[in-house]
Order: structure tokens, then sequence, then C-alpha cells
């Protein structure tokens, strides 16, 4: 192995490091415990080593939202490809994004809530936001009828978001989430089929 390859492994190692240290931190204790030197003392580096791979805490933020949406498509993609017919594919795929944002609070924060620089509906996003929405699209084309797919995809994003955040918050009783989420299923479906 050459000496540029060790290094750039090792730079990799290091960065890997420094993310899992972010979403371990902002788990237990929440993204404002989340600081350059909190970190620096966890990973055993100094804050210029940090500063040398991200520019700052908004930037491992970023890093870890990457990390968040490629999680996040790939227990949709399970989800869809457990169901056994498009209701089940939709309603599997449904309850696998709240769970996921139920699940991973921290993770899903630095995805849809904090300031991250990652750009969102546009052909320059990253694979992993284009991976996550794509496998929403599979579960709303078999029901979408003459709607728009892309239209009605962000209409159950929105929904499953406005789920997800206002459960968390206690906003909406988390006894009535499957009844809510059974609702939102039923009327985004029977609603394609209407002449």
């Amino acid at each position: 192995m050459s000496i540029q390859a060790r290094r750039e492994r090792e730079r990799a190692e290091r960065e890997r490091l420094i993310v899992t240290a972010a979403r371990e931190l902002a788990e237990a204790e929440g993204w404002e415990a989340v600081t350059t030197r909190r970190l620096a003392e966890r990973v055993e580096y100094s804050q210029p080593v940090l500063y040398s791979h991200f520019a700052g805490k908004n930037a491992i933020m970023t890093a870890v939202a990457l990390e968040g949406f490629a999680d996040l498509a790939a227990e949709l993609r399970a989800a869809r490809g457990a169901a056994r017919d498009a209701r089940q594919v939709l309603a599997d795929v449904a309850a696998a994004y709240t769970a996921f944002g139920e699940r991973r609070p921290a993770l899903y924060d630095a995805m849809f809530n904090q300031a991250v620089n990652l750009p969102f509906a546009t052909p320059e996003a990253p694979a992993a936001l284009h991976a996550g929405f794509d496998e929403l699209r599979q579960a709303v084309r078999p029901v979408a009828g003459d709607d728009d797919v892309d239209m009605l995809t962000e209409v159950l994003w929105s929904g499953l978001h406005g789920l997800v955040t206002l459960t968390r918050v206690g906003r909406l009783p988390r006894e009535h989430h499957e009844h809510r989420l059974a609702l939102l299923l039923q009327r985004l479906s029977t609603r394609t089929s209407r002449p």
C-alpha cells in the first residue's frame, strides 16, 4: 500500500470516528451538546485536527445527515421489498419512515430540522437524498392514479414528517399515532382513485 493510500484511509477513518462521535453525543445529549471541543475530547484529537476534516459543527451535522439519509433509504427499501402488495408497500414504507424518526431523534433532527448545507429537491442533491425520496416515490406510484407522482410523494413526505415531528414534541398524543398514520394513508390512497 502506498503512503498516499494509507494517508487517505487514515483520513477517512478519522472522519468516520468524528461523525460517529457526533451522532452518539447528539443522541445522548442533543445537538446543543455537540461542540468541536467536546468532539475533540471524545475522539482524542485536537480541535485543529477536527477542523482539518470539517469546517465546523455545521459541516459535521451535514456529514451526519448524509449518513442518515443513506440509512433511511436502506430502511425504506427493506420495508418496500418485504411488502406483499401495493397498499401494503405504502403502509410498510410509511411505518418504516415514522419508526426511523422515532428511533433516531437526533439523527432525524440533523436530516430535517438543523441548518445543514445540503441542496434539497434539486438535481445537485446528494445521491442519498435522491435514494430516500425515490423509495417514497416507489411506494406512492401504484396508488397515484392520475396525480403527479412526485407531487403526491412530497405530500406523503410532508404528512409523515409532520406526524413524526408533532408526535415527538408532544403536540400530538403518541397513543393515536397508528390511527393518524392509517388515516393519512387511507386518504392518500382513496383520494387518488377518485374520478
